[in-house]
């Protein structure tokens, strides 16, 4: 579990398991929960950068090309793998975690009727330690998709 108290740190030296793919600006991970079947979460690549104003501008434009390509890898997948895939939120938020990231969210169609249109940030908070969504090897699948994904989107035209 040190890993998730340096999630860049242990991305840089190869050592964080949520790793899917390093991107041009950041690293590509997978969720630590799967309530919403991949959720994704894009971080910078530099530790000591809290937002995305930090960046030089050439950095910020590779860092939201990265978010870009995350999220397209993350509808792809999730469209195919369940027919009640609504879209794809896509956030930088910054207000728990103090460096910058991008969460990627797949939607669906099956959530409660009282959250589907709201932020996921208001599932209670019990979804969001559940040991039943929690990352594992039950998602290994979803894991290779992503990452082949990734890189299907990355190949040059």
């Amino acid at each position: 579990m040190d890993w998730k108290k340096d999630r860049i740190g242990t991305s840089l030296r190869g050592t964080n398991p949520t790793v899917l793919r390093r991107l041009t600006a950041g690293f590509a991970n997978i969720g630590d929960v799967q309530f919403l079947p991949g959720y994704c979460v894009l971080l910078t690549d530099i530790p000591d950068v809290q937002r995305l104003t930090d960046l030089p501008r050439p950095k910020r434009m590779e860092f939201l090309s990265d978010m870009d390509v995350l999220g397209e890898a993350v509808e792809r997948v999730c469209a195919r793998r369940d027919d009640g895939f609504r879209r794809v939120n896509l956030e930088i938020l910054g207000n728990t975690d103090p460096y910058l990231h991008a969460h990627v969210w797949p939607r669906y169609d099956w959530e409660p009727k009282h959250l589907v249109g709201r932020p996921v940030w208001l599932y209670p908070l019990e979804r969001w330690s559940d040991p039943g969504t929690a990352l594992g090897p039950a998602h290994d699948d979803l894991r290779a998709e992503l990452t082949a994904e990734i890189d299907r989107l990355r190949r040059p035209a």
